[in-house]
């Protein structure tokens, strides 16, 4: 009996070229690029160069695509800042240093992320539910958990949570978000290497620097 010569065009799922975790990464970038509504799935399932069923097969849906690039980018950003945050050498002030240096470079390799959260920021939507429930919540409590230590002890003022969180997560990653702009305003590559370092050496530097200066609203200055 001869053996059915297999036909031209995409491969079956199963001999998919793409790895799940391209197509959850090459998903939040698009998800990032065109938001929710004007993403579509038969134009990822075109640049991956899969079955133009492979996502409905492996996820169900547009709306479950995105859960998992989600969790995924996410899951991938909260293994990397913990080393960080289960490191307590120097105290609580130079944790935070090291927390936020990382958090930069996480997302400068990852300019990604932050586009979607100023997408899905916009609106209550469930997405963004989902979002801050499982994900920017407790991620916003890990980071700050040594400066609440200082605060309770009266080394440092208060500091509203969402303060911070705009300055570290939205500031100071916007480089890399808004490349263009970034290259526009220089000097050099924001991406290169050494202005990557040297951009989350100062970022976290002034932040530390101000929080150690801060004085409680009526102190004595």
């Amino acid at each position: 009996m001869r053996t059915p010569t297999p036909r031209a065009g995409r491969p079956p799922a199963e001999q998919a070229p793409a790895t799940l975790n391209q197509i959850l990464d090459a998903a939040l970038r698009m998800f990032a690029d065109k938001g929710y509504d004007g993403a579509s799935v038969a134009a990822l399932n075109r640049q991956l160069g899969v079955s133009h069923n492979l996502v409905h097969q492996r996820f169900g849906s547009k709306e479950q695509l995105w859960y998992a690039a989600v969790d995924h980018a996410f899951s991938n950003i909260e293994a990397e800042l913990l080393p960080e945050l289960d490191d307590t050498t120097g105290g609580p002030l130079e944790q935070f240093r090291r927390v936020i240096r990382r958090f930069i470079h996480i997302h400068a390799r990852r300019p990604e992320i932050l586009r979607l959260l100023t997408i899905e920021g916009v609106a209550d939507t469930p997405r963004l539910d989902h979002l801050y429930d499982h994900h920017i919540a407790p991620t916003i409590a890990a980071l700050s958990a040594p400066l609440l230590r200082l605060m309770d002890e009266g080394v440092i003022a208060p500091v509203p949570r969402r303060t911070l969180h705009f300055l570290i997560a939205h500031g100071a990653s916007a480089p890399f978000s808004l490349i263009g702009l970034a290259r526009r305003i220089g000097p050099g590559d924001p991406l290169d290497p050494q202005a990557i370092e040297e951009h989350a050496t100062v970022v976290a530097d002034l932040i530390l620097a101000g929080l150690q200066h801060r004085t409680r609203p009526g102190d004595p200055t």
